[in-house]
């Protein structure tokens, strides 16, 4: 195994002397300064902002490339020491016909209306943050992923933004204190970018970094932001205590129970780009239930991480170019505190998440009580993680991450692995190309045999061709305490080829013609699966609709029976099968938009129909609604089944600060009717209160909607800054 992750490292530093770089002259703008008071209310009309240095030279990457955008945009930026001011007017001949629906925080906006920033405050092409407001003062924020290919939506930090609309347009205003974000002491420049979305003309423009191979978040391409005092965040520390009641009632005959529990989060920077954190008797009661999924393979199902604290920070957790939910991920955070999907009690934790020069470096350790689970006992136990990256070359990485511990307290637990990235975009000149190696080995006490695992991939990820190849060996008793991979002892392959022309014609905005070819074998070289999944249809139009076609021909060898459905087991044989696919997706710029999909064909030796519907509808910026179905009906020769899944949500906005969000869910495998109901209130910047009612029933034979439990929470916290 040594010598031939040697060799993929070797070939990987080669690519890089045959890639020759052009370097393009990035354009500027310049901070202007602050002597007065800026209030945050989405009108500009403060002096500063008039004296401030105005850029608005945009350019269309929808729908053509570098085009002359339909309603001009001014932007200005004001910068002091303790915080950065954004001011943007974002002139439209139409205000009426804005495409503007949500309000709550960090929702998807990028069907709407919008204004996306971002910064490099390293100035190193390879990390920034993310700002996005809509025309509603919904905000997003996220941290840069994968070197700009991609967002860590899950980042939430402290800032403000409020718009405005008048008969020009709309004009948005942004406050991001210092303290909120990491920066390199000295530079007097970061990097700075800025995109809007006119969602109605289905049109994009930039300012810089103008070409669609290149991914909005690449801050190597970014523009400069010029003309930066010399930042003060003060001591750096934030402390942020909670006070959480709720009544819990566990079954009809139950007691309620009253709790009331403090908890408590500190934070210290040492520096301007180091921080530590400390976390005491953590509680996650704001936190959205998982959304239900189905599962008609022999493999676990993957539920991301929701939990504030392991996500704040977690980008510096990604290892492995290549690596992921399919075949391995190294750190999986739900393996802390919940076992089963049921909570486990953290007594404290501590984190650090930093950087120095060219080297980012991040730790947790967190102790968890002793809990029961399916009648077993189990101790309290301590559990790490570390990462390093090295920035090397110009965009690329190098780096190692390591695990201790174990959630059901096994001993010898560890695990730890290398990787490698290599990154350009300017390949050939002005095109992206990435490619990894990375490897990993894991031990504890139960585990005796192949404990590794590694693999590589390369990607040519640009507008009109995305080549990728995939590769990664994975151990038979490789399995991480902390990690998260759903088949061991295979070799999984997997080959992907996308060519998006974008035709002349009236109705047509581009054409993607895809071809994934996926082959997985055990260890000894017997196959295991194959998937060629492919697209001959998949047209994107210019009214922001969508519609695909699929062919997909499919292989499982069974080498042991399973449970696919209740009572429906599908027994030891090789198996080929075809599936066919037709989806239709709705612009989100109406009101009433979705998706609707169907799965059928073959499936073993029956068939399949698999049905998804996915709907919203928002009547106006006060509602909006949002459904999800899955109808699965299976007709097997060992049995038939049908299984349906069904969600609802509802939101009422009131204000950008102040949300209701209610989320009812249902199955018929569970026969649970689930409801999660939120209000969320930001009183101000750095304090919200959150209201939570959850609800679960259970819709028996002989018991119609049986209480399985209740719970009603009430959360207070507040961020105190000095």
């Amino acid at each position: 195994m040594v010598k031939r992750s040697c060799l993929l490292f070797g070939i990987l530093f080669i690519c890089y002397s045959a890639v020759r770089c052009q370097v393009a002259e990035r354009p500027t703008i310049q901070a202007g300064s602050l002597t007065g008071e800026i209030i945050i209310d989405g009108v500009l009309n403060e002096e500063e902002w008039q004296n401030a240095p105005v850029m608005d030279s945009f350019l269309t990457t929808e729908p053509v490339e570098r085009g002359t955008p339909t309603a001009p945009t001014l932007v200005r930026v004001i910068a002091t020491e303790k915080a950065i001011f954004i001011g943007v007017e974002c002139k439209d001949p139409d205000p009426d016909r804005i495409v503007r629906f949500s309000k709550l925080r960090d929702t998807d906006i990028s069907n709407e209306d919008h204004i996306k920033v971002v910064i490099d405050p390293f100035l190193d092409g390879q990390s920034g943050y993310i700002l996005a407001v809509n025309a509603n003062a919904a905000r997003y924020d996220a941290l840069v992923s994968n070197r700009g290919e991609s967002e860590n939506e899950d980042w939430d930090t402290i800032w403000e933004a409020r718009v405005s609309i008048d008969e020009n347009g709309w004009n948005v205003e942004i406050r991001l204190p210092i303290q909120s974000i990491y920066f390199k002491r000295g530079l007097i420049e970061w990097g700075f970018n800025i995109e809007r979305r006119i969602q109605r003309n289905q049109e994009t423009i930039r300012w810089a970094n103008v070409e669609r191979d290149q991914f909005f978040g690449q801050t190597s391409r970014a523009g400069l932001l010029t003309n930066l005092p010399v930042f003060n965040y003060g001591w750096g520390l934030s402390v942020r205590p909670s006070l959480v009641s709720s009544l819990n009632k566990e079954g009809a005959d139950a007691a309620t129970i009253f709790n009331l529990e403090p908890s408590l989060d500190a934070s210290q920077r040492i520096g301007p780009n180091v921080l530590a954190t400390v976390t005491v008797n953590t509680d996650f009661a704001e936190t959205e239930v998982d959304t239900r999924q189905t599962n008609l393979t022999r493999f676990p199902l993957f539920f991301p991480e929701k939990r504030a604290f392991f996500l704040e920070g977690s980008d510096i957790f990604e290892f492995g170019f290549g690596t992921g939910s399919n075949t391995v991920l190294p750190f999986f955070s739900r393996r802390i505190g919940l076992v089963d999907n049921e909570q486990v009690p953290i007594i404290a934790g501590a984190k650090i998440n930093g950087r120095v020069g060219n080297t980012a470096f991040g730790g947790l350790g967190v102790r968890t009580d002793a809990f029961d689970s399916a009648g077993t006992s189990y101790d309290a136990t301590t559990m790490g993680v570390m990462r390093v990256r090295q920035n090397v070359f110009k965009e690329s990485s190098v780096g190692l991450i390591a695990s201790v511990g174990d959630p059901l307290g096994r001993d010898g637990s560890f695990m730890s692995g290398l990787d490698f990235t290599y990154q350009t975009t300017r390949f050939k000149g002005n095109k992206n190309l990435i490619a990894g190696a990375w490897a990993l080995y894991a031990d504890r006490e139960d585990l005796m045999n192949d404990r590794s695992a590694f693999g590589f991939k390369v990607d040519y990820p640009n507008d009109k061709w995305d080549l990728s190849l995939t590769y990664s060996r994975i151990g038979e008793e490789f399995d991480p305490s902390l990690g998260f991979v759903p088949r061991k002892g295979v070799h999984y392959s997997r080959l992907g080829t996308v060519y998006a022309p974008r035709p002349t014609w009236p109705l047509v905005r581009q054409m993607f013609y895809e071809v994934f070819a996926s082959y997985i074998k055990n260890i000894n070289g017997e196959w295991q699966s194959y998937s060629v999944f492919t697209a001959p249809v998949n047209w994107r139009l210019e009214s922001g609709d969508r519609i695909e076609m699929n062919i997909r021909p499919v292989g499982e060898n069974i080498t042991e029976p399973f449970e696919i459905a209740d009572g429906v087991t599908i027994p030891v044989d090789k198996y080929h099968f075809m599936r066919y696919r037709l989806e239709a997706q709705f612009a989100a710029k109406r009101r009433l938009n979705g998706q609707a999909s169907w799965w059928f064909g073959s499936f073993y030796d029956g068939t399949l129909d698999e049905l998804e519907l996915e709907l919203n509808w928002n009547p106006s910026s006060l509602m909006g609604f949002e459904f999800s179905g899955v109808r699965n009906i299976g007709r097997l020769p060992w049995g038939d089944f049908d299984q349906t899944l069904v969600g609802m949500r509802v939101r009422f906005n009131v204000t950008s600060d102040l949300q209701l969000n209610a989320y009812g869910q249902y199955d018929t495998d569970s026969r649970i009717l689930g409801v999660n109901a939120r209000i969320h209130w930001i009183f101000s910047p750095q304090g919200d209160i959150f209201l939570v009612y959850n609800h679960n029933t259970l819709d028996d034979i002989t018991d119609r909607w049986t209480l399985q439990n209740e719970q009603i929470v009430l959360k207070v916290r507040y961020t105190f800054r000095l």
